[in-house]
């Protein structure tokens, strides 16, 4: 199945969710955001699906938002960065919460939103050549949404560096601090993700999903419904602020913020 932004393919019971936007290195934007969700919550329901690997064509993972996206968004009200935030919101929980085994195979660069996909995966392969970067503080904004499922996967410690130095990272580093568990080369990436993909779909579908929400039950606070709000309005304000705005009008109109200038 192809819904434009993505491809859907189901074999051997591995349910494929490949982004298809390689020419704006697959950022996303509202109707994305839709599409990803509703992809989730289908594969997470299907009998014939047991795992779930969400994949991407072209040298890029993920961008995060769409330059297009991030204009419209800059005159957004407070009440459309609320309601546009809890999109990014419910999409994101969708894929963490699938009942399926997740694997997030990375082939490319990782930037700002992008991380979110990768976080809310239980699993993830990165080949050796993919960069790593939240980058929303050099726009003025703050990784807000996204951050139940980062902090959960790089831990508070090295969340505290990357959130606020926006640092481009390597993908050994991401690896150092956990935040991908396989490094390979570019051509060994499929044969990593299927090797994995291929252990959860030989175990019981019933104790793998159990299983899963062991974990999220056991070592983590709860992604409730209190959280997930607290990090909507958190975006939703800093985006209606003045350096929010100024942040993200200096990134589309390539000038230095004036925070910056001088």
């Amino acid at each position: 199945m192809n819904n434009n932004a993505l491809r859907i393919d189901t074999a051997g019971f591995i349910a494929r969710i490949t982004l298809t936007r390689p020419e704006v290195r697959n950022a996303f934007n509202d109707e994305v955001i839709h599409q990803l969700k509703a992809a989730f919550e289908d594969v997470g329901q299907r009998a014939d699906v047991r795992a779930v690997v969400l994949a991407a064509e072209g040298p890029a993972f993920c961008a995060g938002a769409d330059l297009n996206w991030m204009r419209r968004m800059a005159d957004y009200t407070r009440d459309e960065n609320i309601a546009d935030a809890g999109q990014l919101a419910a999409m994101l929980r969708a894929i963490y919460e699938c009942p399926k085994p997740t694997i997030a195979a990375v082939q490319g660069d990782v930037y700002a939103g992008g991380m979110g996909l990768v976080a809310a995966c239980d699993m993830a392969v990165s080949v050796r050549s993919a960069f790593y970067c939240l980058s929303e503080v050099k726009l003025g904004l703050i990784p807000a949404t996204i951050s139940p499922y980062v902090i959960r996967a790089m831990g508070t410690r090295a969340a505290h560096r990357y959130f606020l130095t926006a640092e481009r990272f390597s993908a050994e580093e991401a690896h150092r601090i956990g935040f991908v568990h396989e490094l390979v080369d570019a051509d060994g990436l499929d044969t990593k993700v299927n090797e994995l993909a291929h252990a959860l779909t030989s175990a019981s579908p019933a104790a793998v999903r159990a299983c899963k929400k062991l974990v999220q039950d056991v070592a983590e606070r709860e992604i409730d419904a209190a959280l997930v709000a607290a990090t909507v309005e958190g975006i939703a304000e800093i985006r209606a602020s003045d350096e929010g705005r100024e942040g993200v009008a200096s990134f589309l109109q390539k000038r230095k913020p004036a925070w910056l200038a001088g």
